[in-house]
């Protein structure tokens, strides 16, 4: 019989100590419903390991607290990237369809299958800057592509536009994972990709329209006239 080379071995047990311990973060952060009481040694306990074993693969909690979001972000980069290649008509298609972005039903169904140990780390307990992270993260994926094609005059706004969008899906995102997920990612992407073209009014049945031209005009003639009083 072939034996498995000891490298290979020691590497599957790395991935599997890992996993666990992944997990037992988790579990921990659920348990005492705040990230900064978690131990090196609950964690370990929960992971059927020794501190010793822990101490092998991460210096302290906050170490595998950045390990295990550094491995979601890089997954959702890629993911990211790929939503980021959706052109407008595509987009507007869906709409008017009420089917998902393209392949927005993917990255929910991601965070669907990391639930277990992503979902505490983004909820009230867990790690603010996780959610600051996946934000940073995707301004940089989408910037250069959501600039094509922009009013020039509306250049002026745009960091607030795009910070004010991605606030709002990230924010969607989040509520929808620490609630429970009850929506499927097939019906939470078409809910998401609908909500991101919403007027104010829409839901109340006055509907308020905007003539982007002229409102990107005037807020940079009110920018100039500030920058001439000072």
């Amino acid at each position: 019989m072939e034996q498995t080379p000891s490298n290979q071995r020691l590497d599957r047990r790395t991935v599997r100590t890992r996993k666990a311990l992944r997990d037992a973060l988790a579990e921990e952060i659920v348990a005492t419903g705040d990230l900064t009481k978690v131990t090196v040694t609950a964690v370990a306990d929960r992971a059927g390991i020794t501190r010793r074993t822990f101490y092998s693969h991460y210096r302290d909690i906050p170490d595998l607290v950045e390990c295990v979001e550094e491995e979601a972000l890089c997954d959702l980069c890629k993911l990211s990237k790929e939503i980021a290649e959706v052109t407008l008509p595509e987009l507007e298609e869906a709409i008017h369809r009420f089917e998902p972005c393209p392949r927005s039903i993917e990255i929910l169904t991601y965070f669907q299958e990391e639930g277990r140990h992503l979902v505490p780390l983004l909820g009230e307990g867990g790690d603010p800057a996780f959610v600051e992270k996946i934000k940073n993260m995707v301004r940089k994926v989408v910037m250069a592509r959501a600039l094509h094609g922009f009013y020039p005059l509306a250049r002026d706004v745009f960091d607030y536009y795009l910070t004010f969008v991605i606030s709002a899906e990230v924010g969607v995102l989040v509520r929808w994972l620490t609630t429970g997920m009850t929506e499927s990612p097939e019906i939470m992407s078409r809910l998401m990709t609908a909500l991101m073209f919403v007027r104010p009014g829409d839901l109340y049945g006055r509907p308020i329209d905007f003539d982007i031209p002229s409102l990107a005009a005037q807020a940079l003639a009110l920018h100039k006239e500030c920058e001439d009083v000072r």
